[in-house]
């Protein structure tokens, strides 16, 4: 069975491209950038090809090329004039795109060379804060709005995720430094979305704590087998869909009776559903953080 998406909607190329498609229709019409397939019923549906031209030409429109003058380009100086611009300037936008491509495609090459070229200019952290942050937020809405499918989805979380625990790998069997904390990282039952949680887990092991995963969907009661280890003990999870946020109040409350019963324990609180905690109802010892980037401050 052929997996590959090769026809899209003019809505799948407004989701992916971020052009309206009032405007694709108007590149289209006055300046014959794309040539969509039409139905009997005059319906466009693009190929891949498509795709793959619109997006450069937003590239290069983004970077003050007029569309009048991109559409005088011979169909071949396009991907051309883009390379050499990702490779002159900041290839973060370009990186995004191509990304997305070997999503569309399921492409794993493609996604290894687009990683490895960013690699060639950016250290790690840098591309997660400036690269993949930013992907994974244009992937959720692509999934919001049925432009892809969760097979696509999976897809590209599976590579980012191999990124991130290659370079845990790499400092996780140095000796922890920060000995006296010790941080355990897990997501609550029914949580499978993984991906930020496992790169807190490698920012804290390369600021040197002691930092135990414990990974997707951990039951509460469970977590009561650390607090009998350790006296000083950070927990950390991310709250992307659950717990629903009926009981969101419900569920810290619980976590607060059971496990906050030492003076240094605290639960730190990450993800989508933590903004829709009211601050002033979270019991003592329990903080939410809008980003990444915000909890490492305080570490």
């Amino acid at each position: 069975m052929n997996n590959i998406k090769s026809e899209f909607s003019i809505r799948d190329l407004e989701n992916l491209s971020g052009i309206k498609a009032h405007t694709i229709r108007i590149w289209e019409k006055r300046y014959n950038l794309l040539q969509p397939n039409r139905s009997d019923t005059n319906i466009r549906s693009y190929n891949i090809e498509n795709l793959q031209k619109l997006l450069n030409i937003v590239y290069l429109n983004s970077n003050g090329y007029k569309i009048s003058k991109i559409s005088n380009l011979k169909e071949a100086e396009i991907p051309v004039l883009v390379r050499e611009l990702a490779s002159k300037s900041d290839q973060h936008h370009h990186a995004i795109n191509a990304f997305k491509l070997s999503m569309i495609n399921f492409d794993q090459n493609l996604f290894n060379n687009t990683y490895n070229s960013l690699l060639r200019e950016y250290s790690f952290r840098e591309i997660f804060y400036d690269v993949l942050i930013a992907l994974l937020e244009e992937i959720g809405l692509l999934w919001q709005t049925d432009t892809i499918s969760p097979a696509h989805e999976h897809f590209i979380s599976t590579l980012i995720k191999q990124k991130i625990l290659i370079n845990i790998e790499k400092v996780q069997n140095l000796e922890p430094i920060n000995k006296s904390k010790t941080f355990v990282l897990y997501l609550p039952e029914n949580e499978i979305h993984d991906i930020g949680l496992l790169f807190v887990n490698y920012e804290l092991v390369c600021k040197g704590y002691h930092s135990i995963y414990l990974g997707q969907s951990v039951p509460i009661v469970c977590l009561n087998d650390l607090n009998k280890l350790y006296d000083d003990i950070t927990y950390v999870s991310y709250f992307t869909i659950k717990p629903e946020q009926d009981d969101l109040i419900s569920y810290l409350n619980e976590f607060n009776k059971e496990l906050i019963i030492k003076e240094k324990t605290k639960l730190f609180i990450l993800g989508q559903r933590s903004s829709q905690i009211e601050t002033n109802k979270l019991p003592s010892g329990i903080s939410t953080f809008n980003s990444i980037a915000d909890l490492v401050k305080v570490l």
